[in-house]
């Protein structure tokens, strides 16, 4: 439970949730990039 509170509550843990959501984001924007270009032969 304090592992949440300090993710939620401090500074440094919502800027390391926003950066591991922005990862994740960019991790499925990639791999549909890849599998759209991959499909078009190119």
């Amino acid at each position: 439970m304090k592992m949440w509170i300090e993710l939620f509550g401090s500074f440094a843990g919502q800027l390391s949730l926003a950066v591991i959501l922005f990862m994740i984001g960019m991790a499925i924007f990639f791999i549909r990039l890849f599998v759209k270009k991959s499909a078009e032969g190119g």
